[in-house]
């Protein structure tokens, strides 16, 4: 069991923590204050490096996402050097009903996507 706690983040903006799997092997990343609506960049919650920087040359095999409770994940973004989009993923509220997902905003396995230097992992996340 993994245990990371985040300070509650202000009015306007949200925390998140992502569990990034890849063939390097699995990383935390952590941001706090993520303003609402705005496309913003998390980084490795060990030492603030970027996707690209971290895990240049391997592959994106899979992506964990928790947002701060009551937040919502509407996307992450895998952008590379140029600041183009490679891939967008769809995330959501986490839930309250029984059969839904309550532990996770967005989970996906099962990628292979092979990470250039200078790559970033994007949320986008509302505080509603």
């Amino acid at each position: 069991m993994s245990v990371y706690p985040l300070a509650a983040s202000g009015a306007g903006t949200s925390a998140a923590l992502a569990w990034v799997y890849t063939s390097k092997g699995r990383e935390l990343f952590a941001a706090v204050g993520i303003p609402n609506a705005t496309a913003t960049e998390i980084k490795s919650a060990v030492n603030t490096q970027s996707l690209g920087d971290m895990f240049f040359g391997s592959r994106l095999n899979g992506l964990c996402v928790q947002v701060e409770d009551g937040h919502n994940l509407t996307n992450a973004e895998i952008v590379d050097e140029m600041g183009g989009v490679v891939m967008t993923l769809q995330g959501s509220k986490r839930s309250t009903t029984a059969g839904q997902s309550n532990v996770f905003n967005l989970e996906v396995q099962g990628l292979s996507i092979p990470i250039g230097k200078g790559w970033k992992l994007n949320f986008t996340t509302t505080d509603v």
